[in-house]
């Protein structure tokens, strides 16, 4: 029996990425081992959006390096393949840098990865980073039915089309593409199928989504929730991650009218100055993202919000991170992800003349997320003494407990039975912890 191990990193694009590539393999007769040192295969699904991501690769690879040796000793080779989109944005430069890797294969290419790795036993190393013509989508094969968690991811969208000035994935993950409306319903069919409660669509621009459907049209994300939402045995939908200018009049109804679609939303801003905004070429203001949430919240009254934030881009003065302050203050996110400006090689912010000093980046990134860890604990505090839904769907942090997620996506944690793991159950909440909630299991009957 032949043993993969898979390490992902960065997005959830990434861990629906892994759990593919997991199930071609499969295939092929390679079940996952949690354990490095004993797997035949080792993939490593890479993430390019966070600061020196190549680098931290290659030190990956240099402890891994070790392993390979010993294994190779032993007479018991081990294939290394490095996928993703550090894989994209370096090519034939891990080969060169990494002689212990024989597979190099970007986020488009990965349904070649069975023939692949049958050539690297053969000797033979490759580079597959092409974007080809047809989707891989096109390639994989049908999901298993077999037992997975209650939450499953569905990637429905890929690729981004708005090139952003900070980023890099227009040209890691390549153009928009919308998967078609049949193909989408027959995953999530099977999910269900497989146990899954709640599916999460997924998409680098989840919400430009525009696939081809039964009746001869183009739905968008809207009308394809809706759809999702009538798949028997479906409790909650969620997606991520979005952009602002494409929250349309379908989805925001979407939010008002399916019961089954959670009252939460990731919708980055990046910043609150028009001036940045429009460096970053974000394609929208300030008064604009306001518009939406204003829109949004107008539909859906309980809709909890959280955003990303970039502080220290190149040319941000002091005013322009008060305008992301004042918006923060103005939107109230119940969380929010903030990160310092760090250059992407290859985008054209990152060969700008006026970079933002690191000991500035930092101060202002402290303070914004000082302002943001108030809100969410506001936001968070707000529960205690209500109940709520929760999908419980792992082990608790203690003999007897169950951990889940409310439909605000909190971190939800209480003293249940393992019968209820994959169910919905309403929780009286009695504490607010630094991360979660911990609350009293009201009722043994469940969803």
């Amino acid at each position: 029996m032949k043993k993969l191990h898979v390490k992902t990193y960065g997005c959830q694009m990434n861990v629906y990425d892994s759990i593919r590539m997991a199930e071609l393999m499969a295939e092929e007769g390679y079940v996952e081992t949690g354990d490095v040192d004993d797997a035949d295969l080792v993939v490593l699904n890479t993430c390019n959006i966070r600061e020196k991501a190549a680098e931290k690769l290659f030190s990956d690879l240099g402890r891994l390096g070790e392993i390979k040796a010993l294994r190779a000793s032993a007479g018991s080779p081990v294939v290394f393949a490095v996928a993703g989109c550090v894989a994209q944005a370096e090519g034939g430069e891990i080969l060169r840098r990494a002689k212990d890797v024989e597979i190099v294969i970007g986020p488009q290419s990965y349904h070649r990865l069975p023939a692949l790795v049958e050539g690297a036993m053969l000797g033979r190393r490759a580079v597959e980073t092409d974007f080809p013509a047809e989707s891989k989508f096109d390639h994989l094969p049908p999901r298993p039915a077999t037992t997975r968690a209650a939450s499953a991811y569905l990637s429905v969208q890929e690729g981004c089309d708005k090139f952003c000035s900070f980023c890099v994935v227009p040209y890691t993950r390549g153009s928009e593409y919308s998967r078609p409306v049949p193909d989408v319903l027959a995953e999530a069919t099977r999910l269900v199928a497989s146990g899954a409660r709640e599916i999460v669509l997924l998409g680098q621009n989840v919400n430009a989504y525009h696939g081809a459907s039964p009746d001869d049209g183009d739905w968008g994300l809207g009308n394809l929730i809706r759809a999702v939402a009538e798949i028997p045995g479906i409790a909650r939908i969620r997606y991520m991650t979005s952009h602002p200018n494409d929250v349309d009049d379908e989805l925001t109804a979407a939010h008002r009218d399916v019961e089954a679609l959670m009252p939460f939303l990731h919708l980055p801003v990046q910043s609150g100055s028009d001036r940045v905004l429009a460096d970053m070429n974000r394609r929208h203001t300030a008064a604009d993202y306001r518009r939406t949430i204003d829109r949004l919240r107008a539909a859906r009254p309980d809709l909890a919000l959280s955003s990303d934030f970039i502080v220290g881009f190149p040319g941000e003065s002091d005013a322009d991170f008060t305008a992301s302050l004042e918006l923060a203050r103005d939107i109230g996110f119940a969380q929010a992800f903030s990160f310092k400006y760090s250059a992407r090689p290859g985008t054209p912010a990152a060969t700008r003349a006026d970079q933002v000093p690191e000991p500035v980046k930092t101060a202002r990134l402290q303070e914004l997320q000082a302002l943001l860890a108030v809100q969410q604990q506001r936001f968070n505090a707000g529960f205690v003494g209500r109940t709520m839904p929760v999908l419980f769907d792992k082990p608790g942090r203690h003999p007897g407990q169950l951990g889940g997620r409310s439909p605000w996506l909190q971190a939800v944690h209480a003293e249940a039975p393992e019968s209820l793991l994959g169910r919905i159950a309403e929780v009286a909440v009695a504490e607010l912890r630094p991360n979660s909630l911990t609350g009293v299991l009201t009722t043994r009957g469940a969803a």
